[in-house]
């Protein structure tokens, strides 16, 4: 279905995956998409990151976000692109790209940024690179004091997905 900007409302969260880890963006997968590589069986329409708040980092998010046609989601019609301040700060700011929504976040729940969360991730390799994602355990925990009713949805099927990993690990 084409959008006012005559894209594509497709959604391909390989392709902005593929494109973040190929602009050398320092990141963090967090929220659905997280859960899911890690075998939760969920479903998601977005990429979220939590990323390194570097300003090279920050330079180089920049250039991907405007490689894939990122705009700002917002409920009108209007059409604003991404500049530095969005991403440079303590916020969060929603992108659709030209392969999908992309929510690009500084901090998650209890503040956690980068840096606090790199402890919190394990790797997974995706298409050849390696990519950081919140382990399951973080998002449980983090699941467990949101409010958000959609969090609440997830909680048992991240818990129960948990529960059969850890029985998987312990009989090997």
């Amino acid at each position: 279905m084409p959008t006012d900007r005559g894209e594509s409302t497709s959604v391909n969260l390989s392709a902005i995956l593929e494109g973040l880890i190929e602009a050398g963006v320092d990141f963090i997968l967090v929220g659905g998409l997280a859960a899911v590589v890690q075998g939760a069986p969920v479903t998601t329409m977005d990429v979220d990151i939590v990323h390194s708040q570097s300003p090279e980092n920050i330079a180089k998010l920049l250039t991907f976000l405007k490689s894939v046609d990122a705009i700002h989601r917002r409920p009108d019609s209007k059409v604003i692109e991404p500049k530095e301040v969005d991403i440079a700060g303590m916020g969060h700011a929603r992108f659709t790209t030209r392969f999908g929504p992309l929510d690009v976040l500084a901090v998650i729940e209890e503040g956690r940024a980068y840096a606090d969360l790199l402890q919190h991730t394990v790797e997974i390799e995706f298409r050849g690179h390696t990519v950081r994602v919140l382990d399951l355990r973080m998002l449980i925990q983090l699941k467990r004091t949101s409010t958000d009713p959609r969090d609440m949805q997830r909680l048992p099927v991240l818990e129960e997905t948990m529960r059969q990993l850890e029985e998987e690990f312990d009989s090997e």
